[in-house]
């Protein structure tokens, strides 16, 4: 098990990969404590019986990884992850870079009829046919030094990854699925999947009031607490919690004494930085312009779903998922059946490699121009 811990050793190994087809790649992280993941260790591996190694940027302190980015930016080489989305948020805050091509394993698996969402280690027990040691998943990866316990799983996560690439590239080239795969990913390897912006992160706050001055005060604390959360590399709720986010924009302290009256705010929040933040962002919600208020999407909140036509259109999901061996799950929502049911047009299933399975004949079920028919355990479409 080689460990890289200078810039040196990490060229050279790039180098090497920078020949093959694709490497898989794989991290340890942790963020219990900060905003942003803390990377703890990067696991890349080459084809085949090629090399399997450790990037240790904690005990490589000195360490660039700017090898590694060229090399993610290398389009010659797929760069093979699984349930890949955090992986690329650590990369793309540490690096700015995105690595292209890209496969996900999880989304491949879910095209190849694998389940939805299914995990490393199933796929590891169905394609590889072996068993992933669990035990080391939940140590604390940021401490040193690792043992040989923590080293093996890491570079499991990648030496399997080898095996399970290789099964469902093939399956999806004799299936001629590739391109929906390459669809599904185009969130992944768009830089605002991963930017944060603090003026949209009242709308993650769960609040059911339609008050535009209250929301115009929601807005202006999750503005202020998501940027001082940014800058201190703290989690969020460490500045104060979405209750005690609530509890302020109805109470709407003006001065620390006020504050200090709330039953929900921490108490190093009451004081400080913070507790001017939370002022002048209940002050900065309460002169808000009311033309600037925000608005909650409630237009779910009106749509008239037609409740016998969104049971045909799951039993139709149902029967496309087994017919084409692709979890239901990525063909169609639950609310996308919905929109649908109520006369939406602009739905992500009637988009893409899914209007083709599905969208196309959810479309002729809604005008009446074909019906469904059971014929023994089959659900037939039949023509009207």
């Amino acid at each position: 098990m080689r460990t890289l811990t200078t810039t040196q050793e990490l060229s050279e190994f790039c180098e090497t990969a920078a020949k093959a087809s694709y490497m898989t790649v794989d991290t340890e992280f942790l963020r219990e404590r900060t905003y942003y993941s803390k990377l703890c260790l990067v696991q890349l591996a080459l084809p085949g019986d090629g090399e399997a190694v450790l990037v240790d940027p904690i005990l490589g302190e000195e360490m660039s990884l700017e090898p590694l980015y060229e090399l993610f930016r290398n389009r010659d080489v797929v760069k093979v992850f699984h349930a890949a989305r955090q992986d690329l948020e650590i990369f793309f805050v540490e690096g700015g870079v995105i690595p292209e091509p890209l496969f996900d394993t999880q989304v491949a698996a879910m095209v190849c009829g694998f389940g939805e969402q299914v995990g490393y280690e199933t796929l590891v027990k169905r394609i590889v046919k072996a068993q992933v040691d669990k035990s080391s998943r939940f140590t604390d990866w940021s401490r040193r030094p690792l043992t040989d316990a923590q080293k093996e799983y890491a570079l499991a996560d990648v030496t399997h990854l080898r095996v399970v690439y290789e099964h469902l590239a093939a399956q999806l080239a004799k299936s001629g699925r590739s391109p929906w795969v390459e669809e599904e990913l185009a969130v992944l390897l768009a830089p605002e999947t991963y930017v944060v912006k603090p003026e949209d992160a009242w709308k993650r706050v769960k609040t059911r009031t339609n008050s535009g001055r209250f929301l115009a005060i929601v807005r202006e604390l999750a503005r202020f607490r998501e940027g001082y959360a940014q800058s201190r590399n703290i989690p969020r709720n460490r500045v104060y919690k979405d209750d005690a986010l609530l509890e302020l924009a109805s109470t709407k302290p003006r001065n620390e004494k006020e504050l200090s009256r709330s039953r929900l705010l921490l108490r190093e929040a009451r004081r400080g930085e913070i507790a001017e933040g939370i002022l002048a962002s209940v002050t900065a919600g309460l002169e808000a312009d009311p033309a600037e208020f925000p608005e909650v999407d409630r237009s779910r909140e009106k749509l008239q779903v037609n409740p016998a036509l969104a049971d045909l259109l799951r039993v139709l999901l149902k029967a496309k998922s087994e017919r084409f061996n692709v979890a239901q799950r990525l063909i169609a929502s639950a609310a996308d059946l919905d929109e649908i049911a109520a006369g939406e047009r602009d739905v992500a299933a009637l988009k893409g490699w899914r209007r083709e399975v599905f969208g196309e004949d959810a479309l002729k079920l809604c005008d009446g121009k074909v019906a469904l028919a059971l014929k023994g355990e089959n659900v037939e479409i039949v023509a009207l």
